[in-house]
């Protein structure tokens, strides 16, 4: 099968495409064919330097896949060859998502919904089970609650933007003039231009924050959250600040999560969710599709298809 792997830690241009075996699945595992590989910001980051990730003997990168049961592995009886599944298997061990052919733990994944392509499918995983685990499970975003997402385009935020809306929540959401409209169509009551306004200057009383950003944007985002609110925040556990005794300040790690995910399906195919893809690329050029996330201007998600 083809996969792309990292030659050595750096820049993109050690993304390479090679010849490795097929897997075979073991027990409780299946072994899915790939359509359609998401893309993320750990997968560029990790490309760089390797940090956080338990690494097999060849590094291999990627998570988000979407694509066929091919197999399955003894014991496993929630899928059959010809299952379409979606999911984000093993992380924050390697999966090798960006492959033809993926081995994952059967309750990593769910059933695709029905009403996406598998690139589209493909854009949900981490993103989406990132947003579901800060909000739902660690937030427990309540009707009525504001709550404020940073980076409320991008592959995270959006997702964030439609899950808490459908929690419902009054959402306001930071982003670029120009990406205002979109937010604004995923559902946010209020979106506020980071570039012109300082956000902590006309936002107040938030129940929620989600920060995606880290740094001086989490400690800033104390200052708009009332007593008993929630911040979250996401790209490491560095950027948690020191909160007053009132705030509860925690760093989220996504993990795999079956319940999740089949959550999740059930908002796309009620309509309360949909994942913005801006571009899909061949799996053959994932080194442009990281040149193109580390730029940081994505709209929604950049996603390989495989099959």
């Amino acid at each position: 099968m083809r996969a792309v792997v990292v030659e050595q830690w750096g820049g993109p241009e050690n993304l390479v495409e090679r010849e490795m075996e097929r897997p075979v699945p073991g027990l409780g595992e299946v072994l899915v064919r790939v359509h359609a590989a998401g893309v993320n910001p750990v997968d560029w980051k990790t490309r760089a330097g390797g940090a956080l990730i338990e690494w097999g003997t060849v590094p291999a990168v990627g998570w988000d896949v979407s694509g066929t049961v091919e197999a399955v592995g003894p014991g496993v009886g929630i899928f059959r060859p010809g299952d379409e599944v979606f999911g984000m298997p093993l992380f924050p061990k390697q999966a090798g998502g960006y492959a033809e052919y993926v081995v994952a733990p059967a309750r990593h994944l769910a059933p695709k919904p029905a009403s996406l392509t598998h690139v589209e499918a493909a854009a949900l995983p981490l993103a989406a089970l990132t947003a579901w685990q800060a909000l739902v499970d660690t937030a427990d975003v309540r009707p009525g609650e504001r709550v404020l997402v940073h980076a409320a385009a991008g592959g995270v935020g959006h997702l964030a933007v439609q899950i808490a809306k459908a929690r419902g929540a009054y959402v306001i959401g930071t982003a670029s003039a120009g990406k205002h409209q979109l937010v604004r169509e995923l559902g946010a009551d209020e979106v506020v231009d980071y570039r012109e306004t300082r956000f902590e200057d006309v936002v107040s009383d938030v129940d929620v924050v989600l920060d995606g950003i880290g740094g001086e944007t989490a400690a800033r985002s104390l200052k708009v959250l009332r007593d008993g609110g929630r911040l979250i925040t996401l790209p490491g556990p560095d950027d948690v600040p020191a909160a007053p005794d009132e705030i509860r300040a925690v760093w989220v790690l996504v993990e795999p999560d079956h319940l999740g995910l089949r959550e999740i399906a059930a908002l796309v195919e009620q309509g309360k969710l949909r994942p913005v893809v801006e571009v899909a690329v061949p799996l053959a050029e994932a080194a442009k599709a990281h040149e193109i996330g580390e730029q940081g201007r994505t709209t929604g998600k950049i996603v390989l298809t495989v099959a």
